[in-house]
This record gives structure tokens, sequence and C-alpha cells, in this order.
């Protein structure tokens, strides 16, 4: 999950990071007060959940509150990236010597944090890390030891050579590390860390992606979730308490499992389709899900047929069954469905099945051909 600028500043600043202070407005005449709270100049950033924000016109500089309130009506309402800004974070100005960036995410490879520093802050880290990757310096963290000294020496050193600068930025780094761990973050970023031209560090940027699976231990971190910036069908999935994932095919998928999602969407493709979405319904029988599934799927006008790959375990293929049935029945389906139901309850549900027009599969394989070459793939 993604959370705008603003509250990831703020979690910074309850972990001892030095961020320059700030508040939301949604209303162009509240940018003034704020300004004249925080001390001119501030910056005007428009709060979406998308980057580019500087190159699209939505961060300015402002160094009054009149020309705060000026700068907050042009923000105000633009789309950015097909988002609309609806919020802005007005925040004290920082005067910039020297730009770092700093950024924390899980390596897959050593599957420990990595901490991602660069002298090169202020543009996309992707850039430097492709036309100059040398500028760049990656730090394995083992979570038993957590961030040594030895290494944020290293890391600090790398920036620069300036040993004031240096001894603020060890504890920047041990306060990120803190901060990516205890809210169990997926990214944290700060780009970018600036030195100003009295000497002092200072995170004018912040970011930070927190891992889905363990939102139920930050309640207050959820609360700050945004659905603006997801696609519909994924909002209405987590709240039927699906896992759903769109993509740009034409035969949607309704699976139980998500290894046997990964399997289904990777055979499609092995036979030269491509899948309109992932969707696991869980290993619950529950045929609620399925009529759930299938009117997110059908939103999806791309999609030509729906494949319905079910392994019943703890999954009932007869709940299944009648989910379908009662999809059909409510909502009015015209899009092919193939179905290949295996595992418990598997005779009932072809019972249930057999009067109708749906296109039954014996086998994973045959289910995956046959849906391919309805879509006509």
């Amino acid at each position: 999950m993604k959370i705008h600028e603003g509250d990831a500043r703020g979690i910074f600043t309850r972990f001892g990071l030095p961020v320059p202070p700030s508040c939301f407005v949604t209303e162009a005449e509240d940018a003034g007060p704020a300004a004249e709270d925080l001390g001119c100049p501030v910056v005007v950033k428009a709060q979406v959940l998308v980057g580019g924000r500087g190159k699209a016109g939505g961060v300015k500089l402002a160094s009054s509150p009149a020309e705060a309130v000026e700068k907050a009506k042009a923000i105000l309402g633009m789309d950015i990236k097909g988002l609309k800004v609806e919020k802005i974070l007005i925040a004290k100005a920082v005067d910039i010597s020297e730009e770092f960036y700093v950024g924390m995410v899980v390596d897959r490879v050593t599957r420990k944090p990595l901490m991602m520093i660069s002298p090169a802050g202020g543009i996309d880290i992707e850039e430097v890390a492709r036309s100059t990757p040398e500028k760049i310096l990656k730090v394995v963290i083992d979570p038993v030891t957590g961030l040594l000294p030895f290494q944020t020496r290293k890391m600090a050193s790398f920036l620069t050579s300036d040993k004031d600068v240096a001894k603020q930025l060890s504890p920047v780094f041990r306060s990120l590390y803190e901060a990516f761990m205890e809210i169990d973050s997926s990214l944290a970023e700060i780009n970018p860390l600036v030195v100003s031209p009295d000497g002092k560090v200072w995170a004018i940027d912040a970011k930070i992606n927190i891992d889905d699976n363990s939102l139920y231990r930050h309640k207050e971190i959820e609360a700050l979730r945004d659905d603006s910036a997801e696609d519909a069908g994924e909002v209405e999935a987590r709240e039927a308490d699906l896992s759903f994932v769109k993509l740009d095919g034409n035969i949607g998928c309704i699976v139980n499992g998500a290894g046997l999602a990964m399997a289904t969407m990777d055979m499609i493709k092995y036979y030269g389709a491509e899948p309109a979405n992932f969707l696991d319904i869980g290993g619950s029988s529950n045929p609620e899900k399925v009529l759930s599934a299938m009117k997110i799927i059908l939103r999806d006008e791309k999609v030509k047929a729906i494949l319905i790959n079910i392994f019943g375990g703890i999954t009932r293929c007869d709940d299944v069954a009648r989910g379908l049935l009662e999809a059909r029945e409510k909502l009015g389906i015209d899009v092919p469905l193939v179905v290949r139901l295996t595992g418990t309850n598997e005779k009932e549900a072809r019972e249930l099945l057999e009067d109708t027009e749906l296109e039954s599969a014996a086998t994973m394989d045959e289910g995956v051909k046959k849906a391919i070459e309805i879509a006509g793939s």
C-alpha cells in the first residue's frame, strides 16, 4: 500500500528523521495561513500517489503566504497521470547545497533488507542506476544484528568528506532502517536527503510503501489508504476478501490459491495468449466470492472468455458451481465460461452444471486451450 508524502513525513518524524515541518490543506485559501505558520518560503506540493509530480508542475515554491495561495490554486484540481489533485502539502522550504539519495528495500537475492545510497540525489534513482551505477552503494543488512556502526560510517563516507555532515548522516541511516523494519515497509525512500548551506541535513521528501500482508498489525497506517490511485476492481476485490490484480490480456481467470493462479497464468502465456487478471478466491467455500469475482471480471470489456480453474481441497467445487449459477442468474453473463472443477465435491459440482451451456474441461491444460480458442487469441 502506498501512502501520501505528507503521511510518510509524519512517520519519518516519529522515528527521529530530520523532516522540515509541514501540513496538509485541501482549500487554496488555507495555504496562506499555513505558510504564515510555517514561515516562508514554503513548498506547495501536490499529494497524488504517482511519481513525476515536479515535472508535471505539481511542486512549486512560494515566497509569501499570498503566493502560497496562488500556487495552491494552480495545483489543486490538476490532473497528474490520471489522478486529480485534491490535497496539497505545504512544507517549510530548505536551501540546498547538496542532494543525496537514501532508500530501503527488501533484496530478493539475499532475502534481507538492503539500503541504497547515492550522492546523485534529487533525480530518478533508476536513471542513476542505468547511466552511472558506480554512484550507487548497496549495503545488505542482517536483521539479526541490525544496521552496524561500520556500515553507517561506510555509507556516510561514500556520500561526503565533510565530517560534520557525516556525523549527522549515521543517525539518519539508523532511523530510516528502524522505520522500515518497525512498520513492515517494502520501500522507504528519502529523495532528496539534502545538506543546507549551514551544514544541516534534512529529509525533504518521503516515500513509503507498506507490505499489504502486514497491515493487520498497523491499523493506524491502513487508515491512511487512498483508494483513488488504485484500480476500482482491486478495491472491490479487497473488500470482498479476494486477491485481484488487473492485467492487459483477454482471458479472465478465477482460481483458488495463489500458486494455482500463477500456474494458470503461466500456462495461458505458454500457449501464446494473455491473462486479463490474477484472481484468487482463496481457500474458503463461499458462493458469494465467486459472484463477486464474476462482477469484477465482467467489467473488463477486453475479456473474451473466462476460465474457472478450481482444485478443490478446503474449497468445495459444489460451492463454486453454486456461485457460478447465481452469477449467471443475477449478472446475465454473455462471456463464454470454461470450467475446470476437480477435487472436493467434484461430482456434485458437475451435476449442478450439467444442463448449462458452460464449457467443461477435465484438466487444466484442456481448460486453458479451450479458453484461448474461444477468446480467439
